[in-house]
């Protein structure tokens, strides 16, 4: 009977392992679209200094954070905002149609403002 369970449990191992996919990325395509993309920015310097600076704040906050982390009430107060925060933007932006719609749009626009096109 314990080898008839086992024998299941494989076949189920088995089955699992050849349903997963895998998704294929082109980097050749990739690496061709992020220098067309390189080739049309104007300020290069600004762009650099900005990226710098920008791994350079997310360094610093991260040790902050990790420096907060340690001290002992702080994690709770800290899932506690979040929980807080969650349960807001759920109410705000989820919970009713129209609030899902404002934030479609809203977020349209940030993408076209990242993107240029606007």
């Amino acid at each position: 009977m314990l080898g008839s369970v086992r024998a299941q449990v494989k076949r189920s191992l088995v089955v699992r392992a050849e349903t997963e996919t895998t998704q294929q990325v082109d980097v050749e395509k990739v690496v061709k679209d992020l220098q067309d993309k390189w080739d049309k920015v104007e300020n290069k310097t600004g762009v650099i200094v900005y990226g710098s600076g920008a791994l350079v704040a997310l360094w610093l906050a991260s040790t902050v954070v990790g420096a907060l982390n340690n001290l002992p009430l702080l994690p709770k107060l800290f899932e506690l905002v979040g929980l807080g925060y969650s349960a807001w933007f759920t109410y705000r932006y989820l919970l009713f149609k129209s609030s899902r719609e404002e934030l479609i749009e809203d977020i349209e626009s940030l993408k076209k403002k990242i993107g240029g096109e606007q």
